[in-house]
């Protein structure tokens, strides 16, 4: 029996292909950036992949019927840090050019099995929770029930990454009493998921499953675990620039750094430039380090202060560099032999843009493929 099928929208480097596995076939890929399709196709082959705005793409343009369609859409309009626009902004709302394509394939009998968003947390709580509910009704309105977890890619790799997946079954389809629990589950219902549920209006609420997904076991990866000893691309910074940054710190953070320098043991810390307001009411720009074993969030690299850096302890001394692209990918849980962008600039776009693959693995392992073998044996259900 072949294995199940799907389509990757947003698919930037092809990250979601990448956690799925040899398991799954794809069947068609699109995003609109074309250094992201180079990414792709030098990974993962030629053929699957339509470049182009996916408000203009038509359900005529993908082959066959998928099991799965996967969308990681813009998070930039929904992200805490971000303009807040929501749904209604140009970035995130391409939600809807994923949804019409849904919708139109369902208009053709090829509508998929499921559906799989992810995105930012902040997309719970965007415009009061109104945006999340904009997207539980617009799946609700496709044909499909649904519910969302929230799992973090620290679970997995050494990188706080917290992120929100809404998966979505077509109404059709038998869903096995196991994956389904009876309640919210602790390690993957955040009290603002719990409170964006609890806001949707009884017809949402309806179509809402607390999809059963077993915690992952925390994988054993430490930020110095991912480190590269003398990476190219990324240069140590001169001492005065290494001070420039130390001088940045509050009183808070560097007792951190004093703390590292004072064990006497090597120290691996990931540091993010950020504009603080004081109590006065002033902006400032500020050094923030941890020393816990984690690397911050990867984001794009929109500015300087979107940029992580490494500070590294040892002999009594501390020297900082940019993290690089090759452990920014080891961050999102890419093997060593995914092939990066040449550019460092368009690896770490291509790497804050995209979805840590053990998380995803684990998601298909544990939901996605049950729901859709079950599908495939309806005389089983």
């Amino acid at each position: 029996m072949a294995g199940p099928s799907f389509y990757e929208f947003f698919a930037g480097g092809g990250m979601a292909r990448a956690g799925l596995g040899p398991a799954w076939t794809c069947l068609a890929a699109n995003d609109f950036d074309a250094k992201k399709r180079a990414s792709y196709e030098t990974n993962w082959g030629e053929g699957a992949f339509r470049l182009g705005d996916i408000h203009a793409l038509r359900a005529a343009d993908l082959p066959g019927q998928a099991d799965l369609a996967w969308a990681s859409f813009p998070c930039q309009d929904l992200s805490l840090a971000g303009a807040k626009a929501g749904l209604a902004g140009a970035r995130s709302g391409a939600f809807y050019g994923f949804r019409d394509i849904v919708a139109g394939l369902a208009r053709e009998g090829r509508a998929p099995r499921l559906l799989a968003l992810e995105n930012v947390v902040g997309a719970l709580t965007s415009h009061g929770g109104r945006d999340f509910a904009a997207l539980c009704g617009a799946l609700g309105e496709l044909g499909y029930v649904f519910g969302a977890m929230v799992m973090d890619a620290a679970d997995f790799t050494p990188q706080s990454r917290p992120r929100l997946f809404i998966v979505a079954a077509r109404r059709d389809m038998p869903i096995p009493a196991g994956l389904v629990a009876t309640k919210p589950l602790a390690h993957l219902a955040s009290p603002a998921l719990l409170r964006a549920h609890g806001a949707l209006e009884p017809r949402l609420a309806a179509d809402w499953r607390w999809w059963r997904v077993p915690a992952p076991v925390r994988a054993n990866v430490r930020l110095i675990d991912v480190v590269e000893d003398e990476p190219a691309d990324t240069p140590w910074h001169t001492g005065a620039q290494t001070q420039r940054l130390i001088a940045l710190m509050s009183d808070a953070n560097r007792a951190k750094l004093d703390d590292a320098l004072a064990s006497g043991q090597r120290r691996v810390g990931a540091l993010y430039r950020r504009t603080r307001t004081d109590a006065s009411g002033v902006k400032a720009q500020r050094a923030e380090v941890r020393f816990d074993g984690l690397a911050g969030c990867l984001r794009t690299p929109g500015g300087g202060s979107s940029r992580q850096f490494l500070v590294i302890v040892e002999g009594g001394r501390a020297r900082t560099r940019l993290l690089s692209g090759r452990e920014a990918a080891r961050l999102m849980g890419l093997p060593d032999d995914y092939i990066l962008p040449a550019r460092y600039t368009d690896a770490y776009h291509l790497l804050g843009d995209g979805v840590a693959p053990p998380v995803v693995r684990h998601i298909a392992e544990n939901l996605l493929a049950p729901l859709v073998a079950r599908s495939a044996c309806p005389a089983a259900a």
